[in-house]
């Protein structure tokens, strides 16, 4: 059975691109406040964001950036994170976002998949970056500021002269590359065209609910594809003021959320938790907050009421992943539909089906299998992988999630599982492989497998089964991974063992680990 959106499809610009989307009629709110940083409180303007935009696109035509070259992002939120991100678009150029807290080799490894020409940082990361640089076919390293070894990014503003012409075809080129693990493995570029994102916009503002007066705190990481597309595109579609923060921090964010009159919070689950259950967000006034939209991992019915409950505002969720430029359902706005512990309902143009894991057939509502959808916001692909676009996609171009769920009789989804053995660590993607080969690059190691652990606070944590061949404590094992990866890959739980379970193929069988987790 096919599942289809309750909401009635819409018209998706498909010849105009991202900027000139985001960018329309921008001169009737030149004045209005778009971005401002949190902690500085330096801001922009709508008008002062477009003006900025053209200035950097000019100077990255003048370095011979041009329509197809990928552009490397390694930032923090701030305002010069839009400027960039659309003086690129502009151009027919593609970025590539990257978390802020990845090692050398983890940045290293983007920037070679990726093909990036050039990389914008920011001071305190810029070792990592040259660095990095240096193992990749980077030209030239930008930074806002100033660091030995980098390039100011004001070298780049050219005020004046025409902006070049560039003919974009929004349904074949690609705008941005964020890399996820998708279903399993290593991280993969995920391909985004201009037209994936005008269609994922365009959904979200036919049924999103946010207005020019929202003011919005922008939390979510912009180098992820929610904060990204939710925050800084359809935010700034729709004229509202996007209060930016570099990395959580409760009693900062809360502050943050008090001063700007703060009406709509787009958060993951811990946040929520926090929210619900922490006594220190009795210490401020967050009643001009109406509305919050958690997505990026499930959340549960509890926290959910609990939350709505304690700041008297809706709570409800969504549901997407990166190959789907995020999002394939929203729960509904009015508080009498909102349904607490599921996703909501598919957005416009969107379509759904559920499957049996092992035959394939397609199910009907309330059977439980794996949650697969289509939509023009669909990824094209992985970069360089055939492969495991293959196993992603299927012929028909349905979008296999690796999810478990189903969806009731009146169309609302519910997640329950996941096939995939990824692990989600306060919403971030951790793929258990990539652990399992640091720990195996230990030479007291000599087998190991990484599974997820229940924890309330951060969803799951990577918790790490190891065999050993001389006296270790786990201690100093975790100590050696957290040197290696990205904090939220860090292996937080360890157990020694014998042997690790696998099948006679020799592929790890997880689930028993993880049946022995929840026993």
């Amino acid at each position: 059975m096919i599942f289809r959106s309750p909401h009635p499809d819409i018209d998706i610009p498909d010849r105009v691109s991202l900027p000139e989307f985001i960018f329309e009629d921008v001169a009737s709110f030149a004045d209005k406040t778009a971005l401002i940083d949190g902690p500085s409180g330096r801001s922009l303007t709508y008008g002062e964001l477009y003006r900025d935009t053209q200035s950097y696109a000019r100077g990255l035509h003048d370095r011979g950036f041009t329509r197809g070259d990928v552009f490397a992002i390694y930032c923090p939120n701030m305002p010069e994170y839009a400027v960039v991100f659309y003086a690129v678009a502009m151009l027919g150029g593609i970025n590539t976002t990257i978390n802020p807290l990845y090692t050398v080799d983890e940045l290293a490894r983007q920037l070679n998949d990726a093909g990036a020409r050039y990389l914008l940082t920011i001071p305190p990361f810029a070792e990592n970056a040259l660095a990095a640089a240096a193992q990749s076919s980077i030209e030239e390293v930008f930074v806002i500021g100033e660091a030995e070894g980098a390039t100011p990014w004001t070298s780049l503003m050219r005020e004046d002269g025409e902006l070049p012409s560039v003919a974009i075809d929004p349904r074949e080129d690609l705008v941005v590359l964020p890399y996820s693990s998708g279903t399993t493995g290593l991280p993969k570029g995920v391909m985004l065209t201009h037209y994936n994102l005008v269609a994922n916009i365009s959904q979200f503002r036919d049924i999103g609910g946010v207005t020019d007066e929202d003011r919005l705190i922008a939390i979510l990481p912009f180098f992820h594809i929610f904060g990204m597309v939710v925050l800084m595109a359809y935010g700034l579609l729709q004229r509202t003021t996007v209060v930016t923060m570099p990395r959580f921090d409760l009693p900062q964010f809360l502050q943050l959320m008090q001063d700007h009159a703060i009406s709509r919070a787009f958060l993951v689950p811990p946040i929520v938790l926090a929210l619900a259950k922490n006594p220190t967000v009795d210490d401020y006034d967050l009643s001009a907050l109406k509305f919050i939209f958690c997505g990026a991992a499930p959340l549960s019915r509890e926290v959910t009421l609990s939350c709505s409950e304690r700041l008297d505002c809706l709570v409800s969720q969504g549901y997407g992943m990166t190959e789907m430029s995020p999002a394939t359902n929203l729960d509904d706005l009015d508080p009498a539909k909102i349904r607490p512990g599921s996703i909501g309902r598919l957005m416009p143009n969107t379509e759904a089906k559920i499957v049996d894991v092992e035959s394939g057939e397609a199910l009907g509502p309330n059977q439980q299998g794996e949650y697969c959808v289509r939509g023009p916001q669909r990824m094209p692909g992985y970069l360089n992988n055939p492969e495991a676009t293959a196993e992603s996609i299927d012929a028909d171009g349905w979008y296999h999630s690796g999810d478990i769920g189903y969806i009731d009789e009146d169309g609302y989804a519910y997640i329950v599982d996941r096939v995939k053995e990824l692990i989600k660590y306060k919403a971030m993607q951790v793929a258990p492989a990539e652990l399992e080969a640091v720990l195996l690059s230990h030479e007291a190691i000599i087998d190991a497998a990484v599974v997820p652990c229940p924890d309330e606070e951060a969803g799951e944590i990577p918790k790490a089964y190891v065999v050993t061949n001389a006296e270790i404590d786990a201690e100093a094992i975790m100590d050696y991974v957290a040197e290696r990866v990205a904090p939220h890959k860090k292996i937080r739980a360890l157990e020694f063992t014998d042997e690790i379970p696998k099948s006679p193929s020799g592929k790890i069988l997880r689930r028993l680990l993880v049946e022995r987790e929840r026993s």
